[in-house]
């Protein structure tokens, strides 16, 4: 049985002052050990997130325990931060070495805006606030929770940080005007589209995969950059990458082939899931429309 909306809120307005009431190396260790704590508590779930570890990577059962409990202390680290974001804003230049800044420099000049392409992998929230500290108009897609209340926090710990919500769900209106102001779109690729994706292998399983920013980078020229944020063995630090953009290795435009273009955004999200699958979020049902309900 799982909590109710009430006391999660509890849970979270409590971890909240708490953690900002931490250092920051405390905050993340304190976060790093609530996530282990969840991960002790959640059977239900954790036993699926091994299940899918198991699929996807081809990995021993304790192999997959290990990594899924790696991904809930990551995930409670992530939390810690994004908590403490507001109040640590001007020291993220020490905490987020940003590596090909050139690859979004060029892109962002051309001034029809820019795609970035990432997952549920390190700390995305921090990535995109860590871009806005180097002068980049960031906008966030919408991030719908059970809870409005913590949908709503979530907003305001955005815009705290310089980085724009441009709708709680997806709006496609609001990306278009995001892109044609020149300004910059976040996206998490890896989320299961349903009957609205194209199916496309995500870690070698079929997966199906949104293909709106694709059709958006095509109608106006926005390059499409893959970017990934990965947390250092000190669990403090990160290192954000931002790579040149996708292009398709024929002569066409990228997206011109769409099969080929949702393979290659799964392809950059899968190979850094394969190097780092404990900084992945193993609780999302990633394959749940294509292979099943708890895939």
């Amino acid at each position: 049985m799982g909590l109710s909306k009430d006391t999660t809120w509890k849970i979270i307005k409590y971890a909240q002052k708490t953690f900002n009431a931490l250092p920051h190396s405390l905050a993340v260790s304190f976060g790093g050990f609530l996530g282990v704590v969840l991960w002790a508590f959640s059977k239900r779930r954790v036993d699926s997130a091994e299940r899918r570890c198991v699929r996807a990577l081809g990995v021993g059962v304790t192999t997959a325990r290990k990594i899924v409990k790696g991904s809930y202390a990551n995930m409670g680290r992530s939390v810690a931060e994004f908590t403490c974001l507001p109040k640590n804003i001007h020291t993220l230049d020490s905490l987020v070495t940003i590596h090909g800044e050139e690859h979004l420099r060029r892109a962002y000049e051309k001034g029809r805006g820019v795609i970035f392409i990432t997952g549920h992998i390190g700390n995305w929230e921090m990535a995109a606030a860590s871009l806005v500290r180097k002068g980049y108009p960031v906008n966030a897609i919408g991030a719908e929770q059970r809870d409005e209340r913590i949908t709503d926090l979530i907003i305001d710990y955005r815009r705290d940080c310089g980085v724009l919500t441009i709708s709680k769900g997806f709006s496609l209106k609001a990306a278009m005007t995001c892109l044609k102001k020149g300004e910059i779109l976040g996206v998490l690729i890896d989320q299961d589209a349903r009957d609205k994706g194209i199916v496309a292998p995500f870690l070698g399983l079929p997966a199906s995969t949104p293909y709106g920013p694709i059709k958006m980078s095509l109608k106006y020229g926005s390059p499409m950059l893959p970017i990934v944020m990965i947390r250092r063995p000190d669990h403090i630090h990160h290192d954000l990458y931002i790579l040149p953009p996708f292009e398709d290795e024929s002569s066409e435009k990228f997206g011109e082939n769409m099969w080929e273009a949702v393979a290659s955004c799964n392809n950059f999200i899968s190979s850094w899931i394969s190097q780092y699958p404990d900084q992945w979020l193993w609780l999302y049902p990633r394959w749940a429309s294509t292979l099943g309900h708890s895939s």
